[in-house]
């Protein structure tokens, strides 16, 4: 019993030593909390957000609603959109013939649908009800270019940053050090050989999104390979930045964890981020990550040109610069 003990003790001690282990332990779920909490409050199911496409139709019994809160301005090309990222739970268009649009597949949105439709009276007159079903309106269709994004962030970042975590545990960084071979040499490497793995990875992915699901592709194949290529540069030197100092593989998991679960949370991959505060808003869409998500939904279910999208590659090629500079400055072959 003695022995025992003591090897538990001994696991016990090796368990909570480990940061990865503290990280998914203790850090995520708390932080999966927060996310969650801020985006969508704490309080129960709060009003219902009712976007209305023009203005030309009284809407007052909607307006005096306490468990509705209606948006104006909305657009009729970008409510669909709206509707399947959560920005909004239904939508509302009063021309050629009133017509509510919901998210069958999402219980915030049939919630709305119901209370739009109790508010009324009596709602058949008035409302017709569409649910979202076509090829490119569907919460599926939303979500797999934001699965996309974040599986091209999480290899280029896992992938460099490792390799360096790698090297530096089999004592090869040392026999680079006597090579004729410099700093940026070493870094570019696992960057330009994550590029070779990227173009299966995406087309992979597309195949399956197609044939599976039959995802639309509406924009420039060119366009939408210039955008995968910018963003795992982007994260392939935010890769090199994290794992530059980093030498054991538990230091170099949790500096990947921390800098990539706030963006896998916040940058509307699983939800839209515009459920958040709009100082909030401001801090992720100039992250590297919701530029990204946001261009390649845009190209893939919209169709938007390359100019559409290019000030969103200009933000994430600041952070691959700054991000590799960085890390080309930190890094020590000792």
């Amino acid at each position: 019993m003695k022995g025992l003990l003591q090897l538990t003790r001994m696991r016990f001690l090796l368990t909570i030593r480990q940061p990865e282990v503290m990280f998914w332990s203790f850090v995520f779920p708390i932080m999966l909390s927060l996310v969650l909490g801020f985006a969508f409050g704490n309080a129960g199911p709060g009003p219902s957000i009712v976007a209305v496409v023009g203005d030309d139709v009284d809407l007052t019994m909607l307006e005096e609603s306490p468990d509705l809160t209606l948006v104006s301005n909305v657009d009729e090309t970008n409510a669909p959109e709206m509707l399947l990222s959560g920005a909004i739970d239904v939508w509302i268009r009063l021309q050629p013939s009133p017509e509510l649009h919901f998210d069958e597949q999402r219980m915030a949105s049939v919630l709305g649908h119901k209370r739009v439709l109790a508010t009324l009276s009596p709602p058949e007159t008035l409302l017709v009800a569409v649910p979202s079903e076509e090829s490119g309106d569907r919460f599926i269709d939303w979500f797999f270019p934001g699965l996309l994004a974040l599986s091209i962030m999480s290899t280029s970042v896992w992938a460099v940053g490792f390799s360096f975590v790698e090297a530096r545990q089999k004592k090869l960084i040392k026999r680079f050090l006597v090579t004729p071979m410099g700093r940026p040499a070493f870094l570019l490497a696992p960057i330009l050989s994550r590029m070779a793995v990227l173009v299966l990875e995406v087309v992979v992915l597309l195949v399956f999104a197609r044939l599976v699901f039959d995802i639309p592709f509406r924009g420039s194949l060119v366009t939408y390979s210039l955008l995968c290529v910018t963003g795992a540069l982007v994260f392939a030197g935010i890769g090199v930045l994290l794992g530059s100092r980093s030498g054991t593989p538990e230091s170099a998991a949790g500096l990947i964890n921390l800098a990539m679960m706030p963006m896998g949370l916040t940058s509307g991959i699983f939800f839209s981020y515009e459920r958040f505060s709009e100082p909030v808003q401001v801090v992720i869409r100039n992250l590297p990550l919701a530029p990204f998500v946001d261009s390649l939904r845009g190209v893939m279910l919209h169709g938007n040109s390359f100019g559409t999208v290019l000030p969103a590659m200009g933000i994430q090629l600041a952070w691959g610069t700054a991000a590799f500079v960085a890390g080309l400055a930190l890094f020590r072959w000792k």
